[in-house]
């Protein structure tokens, strides 16, 4: 079964030797996204909320390049700068999984860029 690499102009590039997602039969794995803008590269501001916003913005947008939607997610990881956002980052974080949220870890962890927040996902389509 070959993988197919995943790119979207709709969500920011790869920021080092990495694929946006990597699509393997009916799985979708996509990689950690930054709250980047996609037209400018640059990380967005105004708190860990805009920028977990940002972020669920740049996941869906590769899950849609890949043929899955936010439904489909069956897993997440959630890395947060400082543990003290993780209410900040649940609070946007549910509106984006309404019902039938996906399974999460959610770590404190150095984040590249110098971001508050990055998620993955795992995403399962059909």
């Amino acid at each position: 079964m070959p993988k197919e690499i995943i790119q979207t102009p709709a969500a920011p590039a790869a920021v080092g030797p990495y694929s946006q997602a990597v699509k393997i039969g009916p799985l979708v794995f996509v990689s950690g996204q930054l709250p980047l803008d996609p037209a400018s590269g640059m990380k967005v501001t105004g708190g860990v909320a805009k920028e977990t916003e940002r972020v669920l913005e740049n996941l869906r947008a590769v899950l849609e390049a890949s043929g899955a939607d936010l439904g489909m997610v069956v897993k997440t990881t959630v890395y947060l700068k400082s543990m003290g956002d993780f209410k900040f980052m649940n609070e946007v974080y549910q509106r984006y999984f309404q019902s039938d949220p996906p399974a999460r870890s959610t770590v404190q962890a150095q984040v590249p860029r110098e971001a508050s927040v990055e998620i993955d996902a795992i995403a399962v389509i059909g």
